[in-house]
């Protein structure tokens, strides 16, 4: 099974009133199982960005000036989609951009729906977790998805960590990219974070004699007053 979670930043909110995409990001799954095999393009919107949607993603027009057109991706991006499931949070607004995109090319591009089964993360998530926040970052709080990186919306960033919640709310096993040094448990989605071998070694605190006493003191206690069997200190030097 070939999913893509997908991510797009836009101009502003409506491809009725002109808005354009200019970035987008695609992380391949198969069989649950991140690959690596992704895609991350920015794209020049022949427009201004508006001020909002500046705050949210950070992408400039002067960032863009340089960057492909989307006539010039989009058979990169149909190839990269085909046949796939796309995973998306929030689907109708990424979907509804690129149909917009697609159709004004004109040149005989199906809708996405044609290309591709659509899965909407935000519906699931609502579905799920009635009456809660289900924006992203509200998925990640919940389900320990590490977005600390997440200071600007991206494309790619927001693909990966929305890899990492899809991958949790549906109750499968995650794995890190391969050629990566990861590995994940089977009770475990979360990607696995290693200490630096190089770390200074961590201190040990031993109890003194006082609390060694005090303990000693409580276990007797409580094997006193229960029937249960406790092992008590046998050595405290």
């Amino acid at each position: 099974m070939r999913q893509i979670v997908l991510d797009t930043e836009t101009t502003g909110l409506e491809p009725s009133q002109g808005h354009r995409i200019i970035e987008i990001g695609c992380v391949e799954l198969i069989n649950r199982r991140l690959t690596g095999n992704n895609l991350h393009i920015y794209i020049n919107p022949q427009r201004a960005i508006d001020a909002g949607a500046l705050e949210v993603h950070g992408i400039s027009n002067d960032f863009l000036k340089d960057k492909p057109l989307f006539t010039d991706i989009a058979d990169t991006f149909i190839d990269f989609v085909k046949d796939a499931e796309l995973v998306i949070h929030n689907a109708p607004f990424d979907i509804g951009f690129l149909d917009s995109e697609l159709s004004d090319l004109n040149r005989g591009y199906k809708a996405m729906h044609d290309y591709c089964k659509v899965l909407d993360t935000l519906a699931m998530a609502r579905k799920k977790h009635p009456g809660q926040k289900n924006n992203l970052d509200a998925l990640c709080k919940r389900y320990f998805v590490d977005n600390t990186q997440r200071d600007l919306h991206g494309a790619l960033l927001d693909a990966e960590i929305l890899a990492d919640v899809y991958l949790i709310m549906t109750g499968g096993q995650s794995s890190l990219a391969l050629g990566h040094d990861g590995v994940t448990d089977g009770a475990s989605t979360n990607r696995i974070k290693r200490l630096d071998k190089n770390r200074e070694p961590l201190k040990v605190i031993l109890a003194t004699k006082d609390e060694q006493s005090a303990h000693r003191s409580r276990l007797e206690s409580i094997q006193k007053s229960s029937e249960t069997q406790l092992w008590l200190l046998q050595d405290e030097s």
